[in-house]
């Protein structure tokens, strides 16, 4: 069955900024997909949060740099982690890109799960799952930097999928 991306909302960033929210999220698709473009002030992981929740998150995270890799879970945590470092401190190449899929995010009955793939030249690739711990709709959702801010400059777009 063919899918169609459908944009919903972007922001491009004229300032720094520590979060970027997309509210009033439609309930007319059937997954969401979320693609971050941009830097860090500083070292960081890049969060999610949803309906503005700041419990009930999990996290497996799988990161590799061709030359070594590693794992780490978090639960009960106050957001879901991706664990990949967009920071700036070396210029163009931390340019980081991260993917975040959200199935199923209408659904009322079930937790969402959150797959997350992101890459960056300067420090490899690195992907997780996350579970958004309630079974409500996601009609809101937040990215963070972790304490500090996104770069002027970076972009979040968030696309509705719709089955054809």
């Amino acid at each position: 069955m063919a899918s169609t991306y459908e944009p919903i909302g972007t922001s491009t960033l004229g300032s720094p900024s520590s979060a970027v929210t997309f509210s009033s999220i439609p309930s007319t698709y059937t997954d969401l997909v979320l693609v971050f473009n941009g830097t860090t002030a500083s070292s960081s992981s890049v969060g999610i949060r949803c309906n503005g929740q700041t419990t009930g998150y999990s996290t497996t995270y799988l990161y590799g740099n061709g030359s070594s890799a590693g794992s780490y879970r978090g639960t009960t945590a106050g957001q879901s982690y991706t664990g990949t470092d967009p920071a700036s401190a070396s210029g163009a190449s931390n340019l980081t890109t991260i993917v975040f899929n959200f199935q199923n995010y209408g659904n009322t009955t079930t937790y969402k799960s959150i797959l997350m793939r992101a890459n960056r030249a300067a420090a490899g690739v690195g992907a997780s799952i996350g579970m958004f711990n309630y079974t409500s709709a996601i009609s809101s959702i937040t990215v963070t930097a972790d304490g500090v801010n996104f770069e002027t400059g970076s972009t979040f777009t968030l696309y509705g999928i719709k089955a054809a």
